[in-house]
């Protein structure tokens, strides 16, 4: 009898062990395809950001009027040289503008909320790429005096904000919902040029 409940107890234990190891197998999977989700989230904004600001610090170069035509919260108009020195097209002013498209743009991804940015250069969109998580971009237009302006003269610098989310949906609440996480970047930008 003794040896039937030592039997019966020792499966008990290791049943136990082996479902402790399972369940500790899923959660490392699950905690690294997190990491990657938010790893690879973070690597889209910093190129989303990156691109914003080689393009915004040029605003007005080799321009010499008012160099942003259009600025509102989700939409930027500018003119400026966009060529490098030394190339074709150098010392032509162009006409650049950033805005968002609808989610309808932004395909591939499982994501309902991402859009693509537009980047429209002389009336050609030049942006084909991916979304890369893009949910949400506010312009807003700051005076010498970092005051809210709308004024087009007077404005010296632009504050971009943006959101990013996942791509894919991650398990959130110890897998009891799935959700798209987000990030948030924020930079003021100063044009040398206006």
């Amino acid at each position: 009898m003794n040896v039937l409940i030592d039997l019966i107890g020792s499966s008990f234990i290791g049943g136990l062990l082996l479902l402790m190891i399972l369940k500790l197998n899923l959660y490392s999977q699950n905690a690294g395809y997190s990491s990657d989700t938010e790893l690879r989230m973070q690597q889209n904004a910093k190129t989303l950001a990156e691109i914003l600001i080689y393009d915004l610090r040029k605003v007005g170069y080799n321009y010499y009027s008012t160099a942003i035509s259009e600025a509102d919260s989700n939409r930027i108009k500018f003119y400026a040289d966009m060529n490098e020195p030394g190339t074709a097209g150098y010392g032509t002013v162009d006409e650049v503008e950033y805005f968002l498209s609808s989610t309808s743009k932004a395909a591939g991804t499982t994501n309902p909320n991402d859009v693509v940015l537009t980047r429209v250069i002389n009336g050609v969109d030049s942006s084909s790429g991916s979304s890369l998580g893009l949910v949400r971009l506010v312009f807003s237009y700051l005076d010498q005096k970092f005051t809210s302006t709308s004024i087009k003269d007077s404005i010296k610098y632009i504050k971009t904000e943006f959101w990013v989310e996942s791509l894919e949906p991650i398990e959130v609440n110890f897998g009891t919902q799935t959700g798209y996480p987000f990030t948030y970047w924020e930079m003021t930008i100063n044009p040398r040029n206006i």
